[in-house]
């Protein structure tokens, strides 16, 4: 007896240290400290074996994945649905804005959940990821819209990892369809002379000159106020961004119809929120045909506050409606749209016009890092998905140059080719 309890105090391990030994029932047991649970306690866990051989094995393998932090926490397993749930609810409010989490509510509840949710977290594979992608490329969705929801998959496992939840992220591995560069695809300087022109004619016309010139975001663009330009200095601040409305029924959802379209409806966000990151508070640098432009506005706008009277509400928005208020997003669209067939030029997004200025500063040979602050950007790979579009671009503006210099100076064949400065000198 005494000999039997020497040995095992001889094959006892210090505290922490893993151990093996043969149990009562035949079988050889292993434990293995791998880290601290939740209430605090050491998170030990157990392996057993029929040969001593294979539960050393095993203890081993534990070990090494102790090491790597490869190790998911104890407890009930969670599934793709049940973390992807609870990350979008309780996790990422806090660290985006309400118009980030719209995309990710998006991709989460529209697309991952149903396609992926009931796979178990520890057990799904990039191929499961990649299967997922191409039934979406199957049924007509673009790459762009794969890759944003790919960007929260990822976004949203390595959280999990992070936490010890996941040992590894599948979707690092996994590979989203490729997306074309031809989807980036700027204006023409002879479409902004004629969007320029054509915009002269119309309410907030220097509305569509910042878009083209400066390329603020739609958002930014109508979430500034008379405060956040400085016409002396040719300053203008971008603090703020509009966002698109969010609806609740006030009607006790009885109505049948969507939120949005609830006779009753409730607005349930702010009409502003601050610029999407630390990168997108800028001051901007206006050019003088811009200033000049501003300050006609300015008059118009003046004037149609004298014509409407008590009816003006006098929020201080640079692009107002014809009583004061701040111009939605939907109107702005819609208004860009009725521009683009006034003036004859090919249906495009709005946000090509952001392209628009994005590529005309490169092609002027600002540096990419004053790119990069002028358009708001926080990383340089922004710069990288415009950069593609420079040598076009440049091109045509080389084959202009050539005509406005070489070509005989009576043909007159260069007399509306002065560029994009140009355009703003006569959209005033």
């Amino acid at each position: 007896m005494a000999e039997a309890d020497n040995e095992k105090k001889r094959t006892r391990q210090p505290n922490g240290r893993s151990s093996i030994y043969q149990g009562k029932d035949g079988k050889w047991h292993g434990r293995v400290t791998v880290g601290i649970r939740d209430d605090g306690k050491p998170d030990r866990r157990h392996v057993e074996r029929k040969t001593r051989a294979e539960v050393t094995a095993a203890v081993r393998d534990l070990e090494k994945q102790r090491e790597a932090k490869t190790l998911a926490k104890p407890g009930k397993p969670w599934t793709v649905k049940t973390w992807l749930t609870h990350w979008v609810d309780s996790i990422a409010p806090l660290a985006v804005n309400e118009n980030t989490m719209v995309g990710y509510g998006v991709a989460v509840r529209k697309h991952l959940i149903p396609a992926l949710g009931a796979h178990r977290l520890d057990k799904l594979r990039p191929e499961h990821i990649e299967r997922f992608y191409g039934n979406m490329q199957a049924d007509g969705r673009k790459a762009g819209t794969i890759h944003q929801i790919h960007r929260t998959f990822r976004t949203a496992l390595n959280e999990a990892v992070r936490r010890g939840h996941l040992g590894r992220n599948p979707v690092q591995l996994a590979k989203a369809p490729r997306i074309r560069e031809e989807e980036v695809e700027p204006f023409t300087v002879e479409e902004v002379q004629r969007l320029l022109r054509t915009a002269d004619d119309r309410r907030n016309s220097a509305r569509w000159a910042v878009a083209l010139a400066l390329g603020l975001r739609q958002g930014e663009a109508l979430g500034l106020k008379w405060t956040d330009v400085d016409l002396t200095r040719g300053i203008l601040m971008v603090r703020r961004s509009r966002r698109r409305p969010r609806y609740a029924h006030g009607c006790g959802d009885t109505c049948g119809r969507k939120p949005g379209y609830c006779p009753q409806r409730q607005r349930t966000n702010p009409e502003t929120a601050d610029t999407k990151s630390k990168a997108g508070r800028r001051a901007v640098g206006l050019p003088a045909q811009l200033v000049d432009l501003l300050r006609a506005h300015r008059a118009k706008q003046d004037a149609e506050r004298a014509a409407v009277g008590d009816d003006w509400t006098d929020e201080g928005w640079l692009f107002a409606t014809p009583t004061g208020r701040g111009t939605s997003p939907r109107t702005d669209y819609d208004d860009w749209k009725e521009l683009l067939e006034a003036a004859k030029v090919r249906d495009g997004r709005l946000h090509d016009a952001r392209h628009t200025a994005a590529t005309v500063l490169l092609i002027l040979g600002v540096s990419e890092r004053a790119v990069m602050g002028l358009m708001g950007w926080s990383t340089t790979a922004m710069a990288a998905r415009y950069q593609h579009m420079v040598d076009t671009v440049r091109n045509e503006v080389a084959e202009r140059v050539d005509g406005l210099i070489w070509k005989s100076s009576g043909d007159g064949s260069g007399d509306d080719d002065d560029g994009a400065a140009g355009a703003l000198v006569r959209a005033n």
